[in-house]
């Protein structure tokens, strides 16, 4: 595979050097560690609706967009540091 260069602000490529040297490896491969960490949006989805299917399965539990809705909003407050009334 051949290499290619991402322009970057300075900071933000000594952040990643220092990164990389933390965990003992070059700044080429925490990158891909970093990429292949992080779901795609269509992971997400496809997870959601795994997870979701088990839990109609093997729990008896439905859930609907509404569920779907309110969770996202409770996520939404709690990394907001907003008080959540109810789970």
């Amino acid at each position: 595979m051949a290499d290619t260069t991402v322009k970057v602000d300075p900071a933000v490529r000594d952040r990643l050097m220092v990164l990389a040297r933390e965990r003992g490896m070059t700044m080429r491969d925490l990158i891909a560690e970093l990429a292949g960490a992080t779901p795609t949006q269509e992971e997400l989805r496809k997870r959601y609706e795994e997870a979701k299917a088990y839990c109609e399965t093997h729990f008896g539990v439905t859930f609907t967009d509404e569920d779907h809705d309110r969770v996202e909003k409770i996520w939404q407050d709690l990394e907001a540091g907003r008080p959540v009334d109810s789970l």
